[in-house]
């Protein structure tokens, strides 16, 4: 949950603004984590790749964070530390998660998983968290999900995150997207929002 945090401190650092379309939006997210990544000294990839077994084909990840240690071997990464799927349509939320537990070789297998999604409304992420927990038993990572929605009625978008492990939901956190004056971006959290409404 200390990831989402600081996706939610440090958005406005992001400088998205309404000018910016969603693809901008998308690579500046991924470019967070991968900058963050690489601060905590892994190797950081945008667009790797790791084996799915159900399709017969490489799948593409939009990032990955690979720990390298040359005591262990000089020749293979130690482990995948997280894999990240960023997506902004919300018809392709079954997809995202599909991708972030494909069955895959067991050194493609990521310690943490990330997943940023939007869908149409609040209803849909309970559907899509019981998806998560049955393909977590098999993968066993720690997941952060990340659904996101506009809510019509602020004119904001809601942000709610799961911290989820193979033994279930452990922590849930929600914030609010909006506008500042400047008409650039950032996020607080719900309880915060509630104080300066």
């Amino acid at each position: 949950m200390q990831f989402f945090e600081g996706y939610v401190n440090c958005y406005r650092t992001m400088n998205l603004s309404a000018d910016h379309n969603t693809s901008m939006f998308t690579k500046r997210e991924i470019e967070f984590f991968m900058k963050l990544g690489e601060m905590l000294g892994f190797h950081v990839f945008i667009e790797d790749f790791k084996p799915n077994e159900e399709l017969g084909r490489s799948r593409p990840m939009d990032l990955a964070w690979w720990k390298w240690d040359a005591r262990i071997d000089l020749k293979h990464y130690a482990y995948l530390a997280l894999h990240l799927e960023r997506e902004s349509l919300a018809q392709k939320d079954i997809e995202t998660i599909d991708k972030l537990f494909s069955t895959t070789d067991s050194g493609y297998v990521p310690h943490n998983v990330i997943g940023i999604q939007y869908v149409t409304s609040a209803d849909r992420m309970d559907l899509l968290n019981e998806r998560i927990l049955e393909k977590n038993k098999v993968q066993q990572s720690n997941v952060l999900i990340v659904y996101r929605y506009i809510d019509d009625v602020l004119n904001v978008q809601r942000v709610h995150a799961y911290s989820i492990t193979n033994e279930g939901i452990k922590e849930e956190r929600n914030a609010i997207l909006q506008q500042d004056r400047l008409g650039y971006y950032y996020m607080c959290f719900e309880e915060e929002y509630a104080r300066i409404k």
